[in-house]
């Protein structure tokens, strides 16, 4: 097995697929041979070319930062010696492949497939049959799991299991902040996940169920629940009540057989590694690409993890509306960072950069794989559901609790999770988790439900991209993921203004 891979042609730097030790004579592409100046670790890269002070370093075609001094060719190249390019806000130009475009939007939906989902009263279609307990304020949070943990008793039928999403907002909060948090109360209420929702209040709280209840609009009476708990007595006793109520009517619920159309999948990733670019993150962007010609609809976020590689994603919207609802979106979220004093482009974590990641261009060019090659249909705001098939891009921070809860949010039934360090999370939605490497894959095996590291020893995207398709729609049919089994639940809410 190589040694090295060089990702694109131009690139003067190759990653490394193993320990690469100080002066081992190393064979790069086209048979060239270069002597490591380093000892370097996976994942990490290695240049191949004399690079001069200032000069840039590329990878995946593009350059993802300046080397801060000259390097020679086999010297590791990392924080040490590379620097971003990126700086302040931009203009930005839409250069479409028109006839690209087109031509992809003439696919979407051209093939089929099924799964077994529970189909709900407003059409769209749940992957599970939960019974959701969801506070509207964190002071209820204990007795939501008190009450999920004695439900569980009564569980029956078709029912998967009774789950508390518990946050610690809706009070003390104050305008566009507050309105997120409403904003993704309401989503989680009506998500199709949800065989059936109790809606616990405490009363005196800003956004008390009085307050959300006209956020909901049209809701199926029938399966949401509402109680303020200092109206009762016993507010266990009647959260029980109406527990047992939701659990009688969701219980009856079967799954059928659902056009995969029907499927919406988040796409995120969390934990990345100098593989994640060229081994997970482009096999998702292949799934995403498979669910949209099936009809179906991906969601992709994590907008600080666009910068540097956001004009890719604005060539491809389908027009220039869609265009300029991205670079408002990428524009607006590098204003968020300014108004808070914070360095728009410092973003790749302690784990990223000891992964390998050095650049948030090196980070940014390796997420936004996961989009696949398709056209950006539609642009959302935090906790907007989208409504339009084919590939999204959502308002969302990074942090993956956060961005993962607003996945679920907008409508994702289960959400596809790469990374190369792992990580134990779940969201509100099955939340697959895909490993970069095959290191992580083996080590955790509790975690990982799927090993995209396969493409380091010679598996083939094709076949790998078929296996994990299928995988998905057993998992949409009912297949528990590893985080489902270990019985783990989590939900954040994006905080981004005062607390009272």
């Amino acid at each position: 097995m190589a040694k090295t891979l060089q990702i694109h042609p131009d690139d003067n730097v190759v990653v490394c697929l193993e320990t690469i030790v100080k002066g081992e004579v190393v064979s790069v592409t086209n048979g060239k041979e270069i002597t490591a100046l380093d000892k370097i670790e996976p994942g990490h890269k290695m240049a191949i070319r004399d690079i001069g002070s200032g000069g840039n370093v590329i990878k995946y075609g593009y350059p993802i930062g300046h080397v801060t001094e000259p390097i020679k060719a086999g010297r590791w190249v990392h924080t040490h010696d590379l620097s971003t390019n990126l700086d302040g806000i931009l203009d930005y130009k839409y250069e479409p492949d028109t006839e690209d475009i087109n031509n992809k939007i003439a696919v979407m939906g051209s093939k089929n497939a099924t799964f077994k989902g529970f189909i709900r009263k407003d059409g769209r279609v749940g992957v599970r049959n939960e019974i959701w307990i969801i506070p509207t304020v964190g002071c209820v949070n204990n007795i939501a799991t008190k009450l999920s943990k004695i439900a569980e008793n009564y569980r029956k039928g078709s029912i998967d299991e009774v789950v508390a999403y518990n946050h610690n907002y809706g009070c003390s909060q104050t305008g566009d902040d507050q309105e997120n948090t409403r904003a993704i109360l309401k989503d989680l209420i009506k998500h199709p996940n949800a065989g059936g929702v109790l809606v616990l209040g405490l009363g005196c709280e800003n956004s008390n169920i009085d307050v959300l209840k006209p956020y909901l609009g049209d809701y199926d009476r029938e399966r949401v629940r509402f109680l303020v708990c200092q109206d009762y007595e016993d507010e266990m006793e009647e959260g029980l009540v109406l527990l047992k109520e939701l659990i009688d009517k969701a219980s009856e619920d079967v799954r059928e057989e659902v056009d995969a159309s029907k499927l919406v999948i988040g796409l995120k990733c969390g934990g990345s590694d100098g593989f994640s670019g060229i081994t997970a993150n482009p096999l998702v962007g292949r799934i995403s690409d498979k669910m949209i010609e099936h009809g179906g609809t991906s969601i992709l976020t994590e907008v600080p993890e666009m910068f540097g590689a956001e004009t890719i994603l604005m060539n491809r919207c389908k027009d220039e509306k869609t265009f300029n609802d991205t670079v408002s979106m990428i524009n607006d979220f590098k204003d968020y960072f300014i108004a808070q004093g914070e360095p728009v482009y410092e973003n790749p974590s302690p784990g990223n950069k000891q992964g390998g990641i050095t650049t948030l261009e090196d980070k940014s060019l390796g997420c936004t794989q996961k989009s696949g090659g398709f056209p950006v249909m539609n642009v959302l705001k935090y906790g907007e559901v989208t409504d339009t098939n084919g590939l999204n891009l959502l308002c969302a921070p990074g942090n993956d609790l956060c961005a993962a809860t607003a996945l679920a949010a907008s409508g994702a039934q289960i959400v596809l999770f790469t990374t190369g360090r792992g990580t134990p999370f779940a969201c509100p939605v099955p939340t697959l988790k895909i490993a970069s490497n095959n290191t992580i894959a083996e080590k955790k095996r509790k975690w990982i439900d799927y090993n995209a590291g396969k493409i380091l020893n010679g598996c083939s995207f094709e076949e790998l991209s078929e296996e994990l398709f299928d995988k998905i729609l057993a998992v949409a049919s009912g297949e528990k993921v590893k985080s489902e089994i270990a019985g783990f639940h989590d939900m954040a809410i994006w905080k981004r203004g005062v607390t009272l």
